[in-house]
């Protein structure tokens, strides 16, 4: 991978970045696909053994032979990039000033398997609101940075490098730009990072977003992490003064960590190195991240039209491949020391927004999004959309960031 920057500055400098593939690398990374080994067919008729060879055999030969990188490529290029230097690695970010005055900054967290590609979408709605049917007043100034070990960002070299430090880096971030005062949104890695920007409820942070709330009681988050096997009967265990809604919550989550596979495999990254040496078996492992995402691209590849598009998941996929982040990427599951779905102790001083989407990996009871944010000025329920919000469904979630942050201004 080539990419073009200026030459290396002061730590403190911010230099312009444009991604630059050769045609090189987009050849061997054809000639990869072509020359994959390929299992046998699953044995079942559904998802259960993961993602099914048609899926994943469509998905390559559209990438081998239709796929066009050049065009993301240039989606990219079209926006200010740039990458600085925090707490001793590189940051790759992307930075869009609205036109409107008094717009409100904002920095945006994406996930895994995600990457900035997920927020391209909402760059313009939340910028330009005037040219998407909303005021003025709701415009924002946006910066999407690419997590460390993401995309474009440096990879880290020693350990450190979790949750915590991300959010602190992120302040440090909007502070170098010169924004005195910001809010933060993010889902999946982002919502985490962003409630611990909570947590720290640094000087200027007027608030947050989050579309994967960290909502469990801590008891209850702790009881389904030990009955991965099932063994030990959680449901059964549960509280008995917990509301429908919240069983209902109890039964995903009892899902999720029973299916959390990966997240496990990635507390010992170097153990996947596959991932670095084959594009197919990183592509099937980036696609089987939750049963809905997982059941939505099936179909798109299968021929329907629904959220995402083939480019829109290839895209991701082949900015993993490019910038070899695979493993580094992974790394943040072995750095990581928090739960994923805790409440983690956001203050009252933070006010805080939340949006529920339908498939999303759990539907977060406004009972404890009240008890685990005890600002919580916005809660919504949507009726579309699932993990990947900003990607799938750029238009609710941008009218879920205008709506939760429209009192803070």
């Amino acid at each position: 991978m080539a990419v073009k920057t200026e030459a290396r500055a002061p730590a403190t400098e911010i230099r312009p970045f444009t991604a630059e593939i050769p045609e090189a690398e987009l050849q061997a990374l054809r000639a990869r696909i072509a020359a994959t080994r390929w299992p046998e067919k699953e044995t079942v008729a559904d998802q259960s053994q993961g993602v099914q060879l048609a899926t994943i055999q469509a998905l390559a030969r559209y990438w081998e032979t239709e796929y066009d990188w050049r065009k993301v490529e240039a989606r990219l290029n079209a926006l200010p990039q740039f990458i600085t230097e925090i707490d001793g690695l590189d940051i790759h970010f992307i930075h869009v000033r609205s036109k409107h005055e008094d717009a409100l900054p904002l920095i945006v967290t994406h996930g895994w398997p995600g990457s900035i590609i997920e927020q391209l979408k909402i760059v313009d709605p939340l910028t330009n609101p005037t040219a998407h049917g909303a005021s003025a007043s709701d415009a924002f100034h946006i910066v999407i940075p690419s997590l460390p070990g993401y995309g474009f960002s440096g990879k880290p070299t020693t350990g450190g490098w979790g949750p915590e430090r991300i959010a602190r880096a992120w302040t440090e971030l909007m502070k170098s730009l010169g924004y005195t005062q910001f809010v933060a949104q993010g889902g999946d890695w982002g919502a985490i990072v962003t409630d611990m920007m909570g947590v720290q409820a640094p000087p200027g942070l007027l608030g947050i977003h989050v579309n994967m709330p960290g909502v469990f009681p801590p008891d209850i988050d702790k009881l389904f992490q030990s009955d991965i096997t099932g063994a030990n009967n959680a449901l059964g265990s549960l509280p008995s003064d917990l509301s429908d809604e919240e069983k209902r919550a109890c039964e995903q989550l009892d899902f999720v960590w029973k299916h959390v596979g990966y997240g496990l495999m990635m507390a010992r990254p170097q153990t996947l190195t596959g991932l670095a040496d084959s594009p197919v078996g990183l592509a099937a492992f980036l696609l089987d991240h939750d049963a809905a995402s997982l059941e939505l691209i099936s179909r798109v590849f299968a021929g329907q039209s629904e959220g995402l598009t083939r480019d829109d998941v290839l895209d991701n996929i082949t900015l993993f491949w490019l910038t070899n982040t695979g493993v580094s990427a992974s790394r943040l599951y072995a750095e990581n020391k928090l739960s994923f779905f805790a409440a983690k102790g956001v203050g009252a001083s933070i006010p805080v927004a939340v949006s529920v989407f339908p498939d999303e990996l759990y539907q977060a009871p406004r009972s404890w999004a009240e008890q685990a944010y005890p600002n919580l000025i916005h809660y919504n329920k949507l009726d579309k959309g699932g993990h990947f919000a900003a990607w799938e469904q750029p238009k609710l979630l941008s009218e879920e960031v205008r709506a939760g942050f429209r009192s803070l201004r």
